[in-house]
């Protein structure tokens, strides 16, 4: 039998950052970054090895129990409701078990009710649902509370478009509120597009960058594709990019990663050898600016650490 060797791992590294009530806060990165240890030590499952988590002004491990009173929690498809009974009884159960007063239960309910529109299924055993009817009434669970934050682990991963739609719908409503934190970690980037300003992007228990969702694209090298509809279908590139960027479909000439101090450049050269019919600038989606920032942090770590 060969040796088994054993290696330490720091899941985090160091990592500080602050958030306002009422911040609806993207946390993200890729699988082992990182996310599901930071949502422990901010939830009090876990004490962390040195520093500290410190949660509605108390140490998160200490002031767990303090603090579930004023926490809500839905991690992707896992199931925090009783399974062979409705939803309504398990809501019943959460509204004893949160102190919950008749009186708030009731208008709490009713307005939740309609918003994720609960009322075809709110009587039926959790274990008959679908998901994305399960996801609806597990967020109804986790704000029924009032709770200060929310952490939502992949709130939308699976669904179909209409659940989705109705659940980004309601948790726009609470964001802008503005008193219940979101704390949110998905892989889906349309979620962060609609719900959040502020992103924390994490990889291998380090921040790489924290602040405005809209600013990421500025803190990389990703430019536009400019796309030229071309008379000539035999068009002449301009000397001046690289031609890796450069790709012809019949007559259409695209260019990939155009800044925007090169687009003036950029179209005097293709002008002055081509007659174009039409030009347009497409900006990257999100998604691209994510993939692109990820590459290029790689391609920087490396650089650093060769």
């Amino acid at each position: 039998l060969g040796k088994i060797q054993l290696r330490e791992i720091q899941a985090l590294k160091g990592i500080s950052f602050a958030v306002e009530l009422g911040e609806a806060i993207a946390f993200i990165g890729r699988n082992g970054a990182g996310k599901s240890t930071t949502i422990k030590l901010l939830t009090g499952i876990l004490k962390p090895t040195s520093g500290y988590a410190r949660v509605l002004g108390r140490d998160a491990f200490v002031g767990r129990q303090n603090n579930n009173y004023h926490i809500g929690a839905v991690f992707g498809q896992r199931c925090q409701l009783r399974w062979d009974i409705s939803a309504y009884e398990s809501f019943e159960l959460l509204k004893n078990i949160y102190k919950v007063s008749d009186e708030d239960f009731r208008v709490i309910l009713n307005k939740f009710r309609e918003i994720l529109e609960l009322d075809k299924f709110l009587y039926q055993p959790v274990r008959t649902l679908s998901l994305g009817q399960k996801m609806r009434v597990e967020l109804c669970a986790a704000f029924l509370h009032r709770p200060q934050i929310v952490f939502l682990d992949e709130p939308t991963i699976g669904l179909d478009i209409f659940s989705k739609t109705v659940i980004l719908n309601f948790l726009k409503r609470v964001k802008n509120k503005g008193n219940t934190t979101i704390f949110l970690t998905t892989h889906d980037t349309s979620d962060i597009e609609e719900l959040c300003e502020r992103t924390i992007i994490v990889e291998e228990g380090q921040i790489l960058f924290d602040g405005l969702t809209s600013s990421i694209q500025s803190k990389i090298n990703i430019g536009s594709q400019v796309v030229f509809t071309l008379e000539n279908t035999r068009p002449t590139l301009p000397g001046c990019f690289n031609h890796d960027y450069i790709e012809i479909l019949d007559n259409q000439m695209i260019v990939h990663k155009v800044t925007e101090k090169e687009l003036p450049l950029l179209l005097t050269e293709v002008l002055k050898s081509n007659r174009v019919l039409e030009m347009k600038v497409k900006s990257p989606d999100f998604k691209e600016v994510l993939k692109e920032f990820y590459q290029q942090k790689n391609i920087i770590k490396g650089v650093k650490n060769a």
